[in-house]
């Protein structure tokens, strides 16, 4: 007897067999749920710990619900199986086929050859059989058999079927548990509805079809990108992988270079040792032969000397003769013994062996730590990529300058374009520390400036108050400690630039003069310029705004010495361009001019941790200019 309507399992759309009431107050037959939920909680299908839900109204159960038969819907449905008629709830709905016509079924999705197949969820555990569709209501795969009641169920058939998905989870919002059917072109997102209406709400939205389409379109273009890509990537390995080949062997060559250099310098060391115990056993023996030589004497003029004793100690026992002869023999046994011998040495020369060999190691210690502290510094060098070193002396890259190594001027030149600078608070990075106006350190833990548009956010910087855009300035910097660098910056250059380009001398906005511990250098736009001029704590700077120059220079005992004077070359006769000596000069000569274009700032960057500077105090009676605002 065919019972359907509230005594009718929605899965199977047939009568009620051991049904199960869910929390939700849904009827199912006992074994339509355990098919449809076979893996419930983390031992789920791919270990997914989704909790199951009721197939109507997606309600969702704990994982450890246990599924019990319902006795008094039992007994109902076994008194009603008992009647003498149909109910006329038995008749098929209006516009509903009956269940003996039920629709095609979906046939599998074929799979390419060689990959596994989406199995049906429904399945039994071992022997399922590969899915025909996937419902992201139900976040489960159903192969043909198990598909049905979706077909067949009214309740089922608004799920959304797709072909098989190996991950439905990814189908999901994580947010709202619901498909993903929308794609935000604003954000470049798959959104869900409730998303679309929330927080993609003004954004361009279209359905996951119409932007497959619009990608699909523009895939040729991105593919051909991707091939040219591909392409530079295959040479920039290849150059990479002989860069690597080419390290490798240099590093090998080098190994067995220095293995072969250790071993003779072993070698020599050896011999060296072997001829120092030589001269140390050679010195021994001939001291020791000596003073043995001397001992055996001394103990036979003892012998002797006891004998005659002993003999002439007899007395009345002997004759006259015998008395004569045996005095005698003391007397001339106590003249031969009349010397102390010749001593202790006062000094034994092979004992001066350990301290050659002593001096020797200290040499070799400070040796090997000068040459591993050169091999040091060259490493830092090569560190840097940008590091290009001087090629050509300032008089090679500029006719005008003039060798500052050789050249020493009067400063008191210079103090007549003194100019006073102040450090603009407004401007320091939190990790410095200002003395008042003139002094800056820098410091661990961060200061709590209050809020400015202009302040250094990522380099340890500060400039100096007032413009700088007419004329000529000179100003001076005490270097204390630590590594610092002195320069110009650009008034409208941002100051929340990263820190690689933010720093000073690191852009086309600023140049400096860099004491990195080792030696001076000058910057400009990232390219860096060596100088052989050992370290001056006082440091001048003067910027000739006119002739759009800058010049650096070491002050000392009231002269100056040129450090380097940065300026693009002038054009030979005829007006062609220079020929540069070197990519610094290069650098300066393509773009150092633009730099004067802005208005400048005195600029200041404390690089490492210790750094300390103070701005030179100027004799007041010296400054023709105190102030330029």
């Amino acid at each position: 007897m065919d019972v359907s309507g509230p005594f009718s399992c929605p899965i199977c759309l047939e009568p009620l067999r051991e049904p199960v009431t869910l929390p939700c107050g849904h009827n199912f037959c006992l074994a339509c749920l355990e098919a449809l939920w076979p893996h419930r909680g983390p031992g789920g299908p791919g270990g997914s710990s989704a909790t199951a839900r009721c197939p109507l109204c997606q309600e969702p159960f704990p994982d450890g619900l246990q599924l019990r038969k319902n006795h008094t819907l039992c007994e109902l449905l076994q008194l009603r199986q008992s009647g003498p008629s149909q109910t006329p709830a038995s008749a098929p709905a209006p516009n509903q086929a009956p269940a003996s016509e039920p629709s095609a079924p979906c046939a599998p999705e074929p799979w390419p050859e060689g990959e596994e197949p989406v199995r049906c969820d429904a399945c039994p555990e071992g022997a399922a059989l590969p899915a025909a569709r996937s419902c992201l209501s139900c976040l489960a795969s159903f192969c043909t058999a198990h598909l049905r009641p979706h077909e067949r169920s009214p309740a089922l058939r608004g799920h959304r079927l797709v072909p098989p998905l190996r991950r439905l989870e990814e189908s999901l919002c994580a947010r709202h548990l619901r498909p993903l059917e929308r794609y935000c072109r604003t954000e470049r997102v798959c959104v869900c509805d409730a998303c679309a209406a929330q927080e993609h709400q003004g954004h361009e939205l279209l359905s996951l079809e119409q932007e497959r389409a619009l990608q699909e379109a523009e895939s040729p273009e991105v593919l051909s990108a991707a091939e040219d890509r591909l392409d530079e990537l295959g040479a920039s390995i290849a150059q990479s992988r002989r860069t690597v080949a080419l390290i490798k062997s240099a590093a090998l060559t080098e190994r067995e270079k220095v293995s072969q250099l250790f071993i003779e310098a072993i070698g020599a060391l050896q011999g060296f040792q072997s001829e120092v115990m030589g001269f140390i056993a050679e010195g021994e023996a001939a001291m020791l032969s000596r003073a043995q030589g001397e001992l055996r004497q001394q103990e036979e003029q003892r012998a002797r000397l006891s004998s005659a004793r002993q003999n002439l100690s007899q007395g009345p026992d002997i004759d006259s003769i015998s008395f004569l002869q045996e005095l005698l023999a003391l007397k001339l046994a106590l003249e031969e013994g009349g010397g102390s011998g010749s001593g202790p040495p006062k000094e034994l020369s092979f004992t001066k062996s350990s301290q050659a060999v002593k001096a020797v190691r200290d040499l070799l210690t400070l040796a090997c730590a000068n040459q591993w502290e050169f091999l040091r510094g060259m490493e830092r060098d090569t560190d840097n990529s940008q590091k290009l070193g001087l090629e050509a002396d300032a008089e090679s890259q500029d006719p005008d300058s003039t060798n500052g190594l050789v050249c020493e001027e009067s400063r008191d030149y210079f103090l007549k374009f003194a100019f006073i600078v102040d450090l603009d608070s407004d401007t320091a990075d939190k990790f410095l520390q200002l003395f008042g106006t003139k002094g800056v350190k820098r410091v661990l833990c961060p200061i709590s400036y209050p809020e400015s548009p202009m302040r250094f956010t990522h380099c340890e910087q500060v400039l100096g108050e007032g413009s700088l855009d007419r004329g000529t300035y000179y100003w001076e910097v005490e270097i204390i400690e630590g590594w610092v660098s002195v320069g110009i910056m650009a008034e409208d250059f941002s100051p929340r630039e990263p820190y690689d380009r933010g720093r000073l001398g690191r852009n086309a906005y600023s140049s400096c003069l860099q004491w990195n511990g080792r030696n001076f250098s000058v910057w400009f736009y990232g390219l860096e310029a060596p100088l052989p001029h050992p370290f001056c704590p006082t440091v001048g700077v003067c910027l000739e705004y006119a002739d759009r120059a800058l010049a650096f220079y070491a002050v000392k005992d009231g002269k100056v010495s040129l450090l380097q004077r940065l300026r693009a070359s002038k054009p030979r006769r005829g007006g062609s361009p220079p020929s540069p000596s070197s990519p610094f000069q290069s650098r300066l000569d393509n773009h150092f001019p633009n730099l004067f274009t802005h208005r400048l700032k005195p600029a200041f960057f404390l690089e490492s941790v210790d750094a300390h500077l103070q701005i030179g105090p100027l004799k007041k009676s010296c400054i023709s200019v105190l102030k330029r605002r």
